[in-house]
């Protein structure tokens, strides 16, 4: 199985941004924030779908829901992650995305999550999944399988993915490696054996000589070949 490089960045870069990176560098997907949601208010991607696919990029949905600490929204109950996962699922349709598309719940916080915590998850992978759409996970590669496992207690239609996240720093920093062809490691080197997609670098800058905007910050992934839509 081959594997692509991917990115993601909170921020829409632009149309001629993006066109630049698909055209001089091997990444192939990217996240696409679906918003406005709790913890996420910037509309920027929303309205792109079309323009990315025609680009030749692969998306990844990602939902900025509740949070257990940190910037963002705060409410950690069932009843919250039910109203939750529903509007992710309103979100990806009015985006663009098809029924079936796997929508990423970003769970910023890597410790052992709260009984509040997996219920809050629970309640917004089934309110997804009974809009249509197929669930994912972004987070940790130390909470992963303990993740994996509690959305497997739903008996979900599609088997759930898991976004990985392992670096070996959040601090901003410059990106030392080739910003044509980026590392396309197997994500199982994220510590998760089974993750679909790999977060291995976090807020790094790239230096882009000839593109609309030379300098950007971004995550850096790596993905199976064939998920995204």
């Amino acid at each position: 199985m081959g594997f692509q490089a991917g990115f993601d960045t909170s921020h829409y870069p632009g149309d001629s941004q993006m066109a630049w990176l698909k055209a001089n560098t091997n990444l192939a997907w990217c996240g696409f924030y679906l918003a406005p949601a709790p913890s996420h208010s910037d509309t920027g991607w929303m309205n792109t779908r079309a323009t990315l696919v025609a680009q030749g990029w692969g998306l990844a949905p990602v939902y900025l829901g509740q949070q257990t600490a940190g910037p963002g929204s705060h409410i950690i109950t069932a009843a919250q992650g039910s109203l939750d996962g529903a509007n992710a699922a309103q979100l990806a349709g009015q985006a663009g995305f098809a029924k079936g598309s796997y929508v990423y719940l970003d769970v910023e916080d890597g410790s052992t999550p709260t009984t509040a915590s997996q219920a809050y998850i629970k309640a917004w992978a089934q309110a997804l999944a009974q809009q249509g759409y197929s669930v994912g996970i972004y987070c940790s590669h130390v909470i992963a399988a303990n993740l994996f496992s509690l959305l497997q207690t739903l008996e979900l239609s599609a088997t759930p993915r898991i976004w990985a996240y392992k670096v070996s720093t959040t601090a901003t920093h410059a990106y030392t490696g080739s910003t044509a062809t980026f590392p396309t490691p197997d994500p199982a080197g994220s510590g998760y054996a089974s993750a679909s997609i790999w977060q291995r670098e976090q807020n790094c800058t790239l230096s882009l000589p000839g593109a609309p905007v030379t300098a950007m910050t971004v995550d850096l992934n790596t993905a199976g070949v064939g998920i995204f839509g």
